[in-house]
């Protein structure tokens, strides 16, 4: 029987703007890298690559140090944001164009995806000190594994030159 540390994921689902604020600060506090899933319950593409990101976080674990520095400084933080437009749609004056009520936590985040120009699911932003410095389109596990590993990897080292 596996043990409940090992069944808990490492990746943080993002429900309402307060909470992506949240994990924006602590990493941000923390200088640890975030890599953030833009992903949608309707999008196949995107629904394959949750386990993808699970396993990329799972490879990047909080490593045991024997500094609080350098904890910090060797972990990631990996969120996944799931965009729905829900509610009833309104009529509007205009023919055909119809709008949908949404509740202003997911509209905050569909806020954010805007912000990073997030404009098709399934998308990786890889952030760091609040601001995007990676952004990858599409479900290519070879290339997100890479590029995501690439990055994690190069945060410690840039901090290290630093101090």
């Amino acid at each position: 029987m596996e043990s409940e540390a090992t069944n808990k994921s490492r990746v943080v689902m993002v429900e309402s703007g307060e909470s992506w604020d949240f994990y924006i600060s602590q990493a941000t506090t923390q200088t640890r890298p975030i890599a953030v899933h833009f992903t949608a319950s309707w999008c196949m593409p995107s629904v394959a690559m949750n386990p993808v990101f699970e396993d990329l976080a799972s490879s990047h674990p909080d490593i045991p140090c024997f500094s609080l520095l350098m904890w910090m400084l060797s972990s990631a933080i990996f969120t996944k944001i799931r965009l729905q437009i829900f509610g009833d749609l309104i009529p509007s004056h205009e023919a055909g164009n119809e709008h949908r009520v949404v509740s202003s936590g997911n509209f905050i985040l569909m806020e954010a995806a805007a912000k990073m120009e997030v404009k098709a699911m399934t998308t990786f932003v890889l952030m760091k000190d609040s601001a995007q410095v990676d952004k990858i389109v599409g479900a290519n596990p070879e290339e997100i594994r890479k590029r995501i590993d690439s990055f994690v990897q190069s945060i410690p080292a840039n901090i290290a030159e630093s101090l």
